[in-house]
């Protein structure tokens, strides 16, 4: 008696946790647009402000948008994958009980999260690739007064 209320309790908890996943995966995906637009405008004129002050400040905010790129590139495919398995009970059900449109919805969904999670995951490690690499950059010349050969 006590393992079947378990068990649907826990069916009942991973049921509420389908919206609050795709509410995270559209909030990252936002973040990453963020991020995008904000890389792009530190090549244009913002690191220089920074590069102005002292060294700690950079390298702070260069540790801060890093972290959060990080974070966004290990959460995406995770919520991802939430997705992809919290509606696929559901959808088996309704597959055992011959409701083939709520099956296709549920397949649905499940395939989308993961699309999304999986791109989210793809652009924050592809962007914190360019941007460490960038600040690498950025940092030797401004300690250099000298660009740096990227000959390897």
């Amino acid at each position: 008696m006590f393992e079947g209320y378990t068990l649907g309790l826990i069916h009942q908890l991973v049921d509420y946790l389908l919206l609050p996943v795709i509410v995270a995966l559209v909030v990252c995906l936002l973040l990453i647009i963020w991020e995008l637009s904000a890389m792009l405008s530190e090549r244009i004129y913002r690191l220089e402000k920074l590069l102005a002050k002292q060294d700690n400040s950079f390298s702070d905010y260069v540790s801060n948008k890093l972290d959060r790129l990080e974070l966004l590139a290990r959460s995406g495919p995770i919520l991802g994958l939430m997705g992809t398995l919290i509606p696929l009970g559901p959808g088996l059900t309704a597959m055992s009980m011959g409701d083939l449109s709520q099956l296709s919805t549920a397949i649905s969904v499940a395939f989308d999260t993961t699309v999304v999670g999986l791109l989210i995951g793809l652009v924050a490690y592809a962007m914190g690739k360019f941007r460490r690499r960038f600040y690498e950059q950025v940092y030797d010349l401004h300690i250099n007064h000298q660009p740096i050969s990227t000959d390897a």
